[in-house]
C-alpha cells in the first residue's frame, strides 16, 4: 500500500525514477535503410568493466533481454535482435543458475518497420539489464538516429508565435476582467470549504471531535490554555492542507502548463476511476481501507500537549488517520482544480482545510456547544454509504476525461447519463431502504430526514433521464460542464445542431484564418478542452442563447482549439519548439501544438479562453475567459466585431 501512494505522487508530479545506471552500458546507435520502410539499426555497447549485461535467456522468464523501444507509434519491431558474438555462460549468484551474459563490448542488430510516413530521425530507447556479483541493475539508454530518406518538418508546421498579436495594445480597450482571478480561486475555495464539510459528515471525523476537544480541556490547565491549544490545532489542520499545494507552485514555474496536463492526463484520470470505484466499495461496507499504521504511528507518537510541534502533529495524525474518507475529496479537488493552476488548488485546500478546522477550535472555545452534537451511530453509516454513490457517480467522470481526450468512444453523453441514471436509482433505492448493503438489516427504521434525500435522489434521477434522450430537453443545464459535451453523442453531431454550435466549428487555427480572409469576417478563437467544466458551462449555456449563437454565426468564424487532445499529430507536423522563456518543448500532439500556441501568444494557459484577432492577426480587444452573463459576453462580441469594422 505504501508503494502506491508513493509511486500516485510521482505520477502527480509527472516524475518517472530510473536507477543511475545509465553509464553501466553506453550505446551507440546508427540506422541503414534496408528496403521502403524497413531499416536496420546497429547498437554498439560499452560495458563498464566487472559488470554483464544479461543476453538471451529462455529459462528466465523474469529476465529480459535487450529491448529497443520507440517514441513513434508506428514503429514496429522485427524479429528479435541479433548479437554479432555468442555470449558467455556462467553460474549467475543472484538467479543461482547457467546464465547467457556479455561483458565488455557488444554490437546488437535490430530490425524495425515504419508505416506510413518515415521521420527524418527516431528516437527511442534500449533497455537492459545488467549483473555484478549479487548486484543487478536495468539500465536505460536513449538515442536518436537519423533514418534515409524520413520526412523533415516543414517550416508551417514550427509556426507557433503570431506576429502581429500584440496582449497588451488591442485595437479596442474591452473585455478587461481584472477580476477574473479572484473570483475563479473564490469559487473553488468555496467548493474546497463545502468538501470539507461534507468529510466532517463522515465516520472517520466527526467522531474525533467530541473526543479531541474533551483531550483539549481535559489535559489543558485552564479554560485560557484550552482555548489557545485547539485554537493552534485547528490553524495546524488548515495550514497542512495549505502546504500540501506548495510542491505545485515549485513544478508550475518550471512548466506553466504542467497542471493542465496532469489534470487531463488518461492515465491520471483512469487511476483515479480504480481508485474511486475501490473507495465507494469500501464506502459501501464491504471493506475497510486504511493507510499503513506505521505512519499514523509515526505521527501520533509524536503528538500531545506539551509544545507547539506537539500539537501539530496531533493535527498531521488527523489528517492521516482520516483520509480513507477524505482521500477521494481531495482528489476530486486535486483533478478538478488543478487546470486553473497552483493558485486553485491552494485556494481549493484552503477552505478543505478551513472547514475541517473550524469545528476543533470552535468547540475547543466553547465546549459547552458539545451537548448540541448528533451523537455517533447509525445515521454516520448512512452519510457514508450515499458517499459511495456519490464516488461511484465521480469515477465515471474520471473514466469519461479520459476517453474525451483519447477519443476512444467508450462513453458518450447518453452513456454517461445512463449510468448516473441506474446509480441514481440505486441510491433511491438505498435510502428508502429496499436495497440493502451490508451492516443493513431487515426492518431497520427509516428516518424521516433519510426520506426526504431519497426523495431528493428520485427527482435528480428523474431529471437525468431526458440527456438519454435526441431530443431539445437533452442539454441539463444544471448539470452542464460534468457530462461529455452535446456533440459528443450516439446520435451523430447533427443531433445537436439546434442545441450549439458544434457542426459550425472550424479546429484548425490555419483553415480557420483562411476562411475568415475568404469571407472578410474576424476570428474568434476559442482555447478550450475536452475535460474543460467552465468549457462546457459556456458552451452550453452561453452558446445555446439565440442572440449569442446567431450574432457568432453571422459576424465570426469560430475555431475552437483542443489544448488537452492527445491525438498525436502526423510525423511531418511534429516539431521541437523554444519557446519566449528559452525552454525547449516537444510539439507532439494536437493539445501540444495548442496549449504552447496559447501561451506563447496570450501568456494564458487556463480555459476557457476566447480571442478575437482580424484576418492580419492583430487582437481586437482583449482575451476573456469564463463569462456565464450572457449580456456581458454579447458586449464583448460586439466591442471586438467593432475593432474589426473599425480596424
Amino acid at each position: 500500500m505504501r508503494k502506491f501512494f508513493v509511486s500516485l505522487i510521482l505520477i502527480f508530479f509527472g516524475i518517472t525514477v530510473f536507477a543511475q545506471t545509465d553509464s553501466l552500458v553506453r550505446f551507440s546507435v546508427q540506422s541503414k535503410k534496408i528496403s521502403d520502410g524497413l531499416y536496420e539499426l546497429k547498437a554498439v555497447g560499452k560495458i563498464r568493466k566487472g559488470w554483464h549485461l544479461y543476453g538471451i535467456n529462455p529459462s528466465v522468464k523474469e529476465l529480459e533481454t535487450i529491448k529497443f523501444s520507440f517514441e513513434y507509434e508506428n514503429a514496429e519491431l522485427v524479429n528479435a535482435p541479433v548479437f554479432d558474438h555468442p555470449a558467455e555462460m556462467i553460474i549467475d549468484a543472484i538467479f543461482n543458475k547457467k546464465i547467457n551474459v556479455y561483458n565488455n563490448t557488444l554490437t546488437v542488430i535490430q530490425q524495425v518497420k515504419i508505416k506510413g510516413i518515415v521521420p527524418a530521425n527516431l528516437k527511442g530507447t534500449i533497455s537492459s539489464w545488467l549483473g555484478k556479483e549479487l548486484e543487478f541493475q536495468p539500465a536505460e539508454n536513449e538515442f536518436d538516429v537519423v533514418l534515409e530518406g524520413g520526412v523533415s518538418v516543414s517550416n508551417d508546421a514550427q509556426r507557433i508565435k503570431l506576429t502581429f498579436v500584440d496582449i497588451n495594445h488591442p485595437v479596442n480597450d474591452c473585455g478587461k476582467k481584472s477580476n477574473s482571478k479572484d473570483s475563479g480561486l473564490l469559487s473553488v475555495f468555496i467548493l474546497g470549504f463545502l468538501g470539507g464539510l461534507i468529510a466532517l459528515l463522515t465516520p472517520c471525523v466527526f467522531p474525533m471531535i467530541p473526543v479531541t476537544v474533551s483531550f483539549f480541556t481535559k489535559r489543558s490547565q485552564n479554560h485560557k490554555q484550552a482555548i489557545r491549544n485547539g485554537a493552534l490545532y485547528g490553524f495546524f489542520i488548515f495550514l497542512i492542507y495549505v502546504l500540501a499545494s506548495v510542491p505545485f507552485h515549485i513544478l508550475g514555474n518550471v512548466q506553466p502548463e504542467v497542471f493542465n496536463n496532469i489534470s487531463t492526463s488518461s492515465t491520471l484520470n483512469i487511476i483515479f476511476f480504480v481508485i474511486f470505484i475501490v473507495f465507494a466499495i469500501s464506502f459501501f461496507g464491504f471493506f475497510e481501507i486504511t493507510l499503513p499504521s506505521g505512519i499514523a504511528n509515526s505521527a501520533d507518537s509524536k503528538s500531545g500537549l506539551t509544545s507547539v510541534g506537539g500539537i501539530f502533529f496531533m493535527a498531521l495524525t488527523l489528517a492521516i488517520v482520516s483520509f480513507s474518507c477524505t482521500g477521494p475529496i481531495l482528489g476530486s479537488l486535486l483533478v478538478g482544480s488543478l487546470s486553473g493552476g497552483a493558485w486553485q488548488l491552494t485556494s481549493g485546500l484552503a477552505g478543505f482545510g478551513l472547514a475541517l478546522a473550524l469545528p476543533f477550535a470552535l468547540f475547543a472555545i466553547f465546549p459547552n456547544w458539545l451537548h448540541s452534537l448528533p451523537k455517533s451511530g447509525g445515521w454516520l453509516d448512512t452519510v457514508k454509504k450515499v458517499l459511495a454513490f456519490v464516488e461511484l457517480a465521480l469515477a465515471f467522470k474520471f473514466l469519461s476525461n479520459a476517453d474525451l481526450v483519447m477519443h476512444w468512444g467508450l462513453i458518450k453523453r447518453e452513456t454517461f447519463f445512463a449510468i448516473w441514471i441506474l446509480i441514481g436509482g440505486g441510491l433511491t433505492l438505498y435510502l428508502f431502504g429496499i436495497l440493502r448493503l451490508p451492516h443493513d438489516y431487515k426492518g431497520m427504521k427509516i428516518t424521516k430526514a433519510r426520506k426526504l434525500v431519497g426523495v431528493l435522489a428520485l427527482l435528480f434521477t428523474l431529471y437525468l433521464i431526458p440527456g438519454v434522450t435526441s431530443t431539445k430537453y437533452a442539454n441539463l443545464q444544471l448539470l452542464s460542464g460534468f457530462p461529455p459535451p452535446l456533440h459528443y453523442s450516439i446520435y451523430g453531431k447533427e443531433n445537436v445542431r439546434e442545441k450549439g454550435l458544434e457542426a459550425d466549428v472550424v479546429n484548425d487555427f490555419d483553415k480557420a484564418l483562411q476562411l475568415a480572409k475568404k469571407e472578410n469576417k474576424p476570428l474568434l478563437i476559442d482555447f478550450t478542452g475536452w475535460a474543460c467544466v467552465n468549457c462546457r458551462k459556456m458552451e452550453e449555456n452561453v452558446w445555446t442563447q439565440p442572440e449569442i449563437y446567431q450574432y457568432i454565426q453571422k459576424n465570426f468564424i469560430l475555431v475552437s482549439l483542443y489544448v488537452d487532445d492527445k491525438e498525436k499529430l502526423p510525423i511531418e507536423q511534429r516539431f521541437s519548439y523554444t519557446t519566449k522563456d528559452g525552454n525547449k518543448k516537444e510539439i507532439i500532439s494536437i493539445g501540444d501544438k495548442w496549449a504552447t500556441f496559447q501561451a506563447e501568444n496570450f501568456n494564458q494557459v487556463t480555459q476557457p479562453l476566447y480571442v478575437i484577432l482580424n484576418t492580419q492577426q492583430q487582437l481586437m480587444n482583449n482575451p476573456i475567459g469564463y463569462t456565464p452573463d450572457v449580456k456581458e459576453y454579447k458586449a464583448w462580441l460586439i466591442c471586438g466585431k467593432e475593432a474589426f469594422d473599425k480596424k
